[in-house]
């Protein structure tokens, strides 16, 4: 996620500049058909126009539908934070006993393994998403090896070995580990370090973390649908093609440097209609390791620090700083 003000001009361009060159030489050599060689192959405007009304309603159907599926990501995590906060306060008031600070830090601590986990296995590469334009390999391993042996070395800090050792080899650690917590929730009440109705209190916790591992799981396994997204592009493609051979008609009659204009005009409308394709499809798979993830990260961490000053911890460590304006 960019949390500056504004991307720069000259930074959105970079971004997207592929579009604009190609779509300039294309044009210009329209235009040095026409002026050199007599070749006119000029369209009218007016059907071209209707073309692209046409294409922009889409992309901007394309685009609201990619910015719900980032919308209801963060939501999601919005949930996720409420709910920790509250499984953290439950905790610490909850649980009265011997060795009730242990054990308190050691639900707190698993609580956290698993939000490692969940947001490790969310950016784990899918066919669809933008494998090679990924931020920060730091923030999103591109592997299943790699994946698991960062993993591994962060669970460490929160779980004991017994704990890692049973969800390691799973296929879905984030699920197993609030299995694990679960049954530790209820040994603990059988040992009557709380009531009945403060263990369904927890539980309906549990509960509220599996619904919100579900339902992030469910964008991040479910892509938008690709018929849309690949008529978006074709539909692109096939108005940018007559972008030229329209304003070719328009400025064949012009003289001077008012008609090499035409090539650049061209250029920056094929350009416009592509960066909007590219804003959809950069938005539509929110825990991709791109630039406009939702910062699953970022939130983890800012959960962690307030779940460890719940229960007085130390070595708490500083909430994620940007890289260049992206935080994760």
């Amino acid at each position: 996620m960019y949390i500056k003000r504004n991307y720069g001009f000259w930074m959105t361009f970079d971004w997207s500049k592929k579009p604009f060159i190609i779509g300039l030489i294309y044009s210009l050599a329209i235009f040095l058909l026409f002026s050199f060689l007599q070749i006119d192959i000029s369209i009218p405007w007016q059907p071209i126009s209707i073309i692209g009304i046409a294409v922009a309603f889409y992309l901007g159907f394309k685009n609201n539908s990619s910015y719900d599926r980032t919308w209801e990501a963060r939501k999601i995590w919005g949930g996720i934070v409420n709910n920790s906060r509250s499984f953290g306060a439950a905790a610490v008031a909850f649980v009265q006993g011997e060795d009730h600070q242990k054990i308190k830090k050691e639900l707190i601590y698993r609580h956290i393994a698993w939000l490692v986990a969940l947001r490790y296995q969310l950016r784990l590469s899918r066919e669809w998403e933008h494998q090679r334009h990924r931020l920060n390999d730091r923030y999103s391993p591109t592997v299943c090896e790699d994946y698991t042996d960062k993993l591994e070395n962060e669970l460490k800090r929160y779980l004991s070995g017994e704990d890692l050792d049973k969800v390691s080899k799973s296929t879905n650690t984030a699920t197993q580990i609030m299995r694990l917590q679960s049954e530790r929730l209820q040994e603990l009440r059988d040992k009557e370090y709380f009531e009945d109705f403060r263990h369904m209190e927890f539980h309906a916790l549990i509960r509220s973390f599996y619904d919100d591992q579900g339902k992030s799981e469910r964008i991040k396994n479910f892509p938008f649908p690709r018929q849309y997204a690949s008529t978006a592009v074709w539909l692109t493609f096939v108005f940018c093609a007559f972008v030229p051979l329209g304003l070719l008609n328009v400025f064949n009659d012009t003289q001077n440097w008012v008609y090499w204009a035409g090539p650049i005009i061209s250029g920056l409308l094929i350009w416009v209609f592509f960066l909007m394709e590219k804003i959809g499809d950069y938005s539509e798979n929110p825990f991709e390791g791109t630039y406009n993830d939702v910062p699953i990260t970022s939130i983890s961490r800012g959960i962690e620090i307030d779940l460890r000053e719940m229960i007085n911890d130390t070595n708490i460590p500083g909430p994620i700083k940007d890289e260049n304006g992206f935080l994760m």
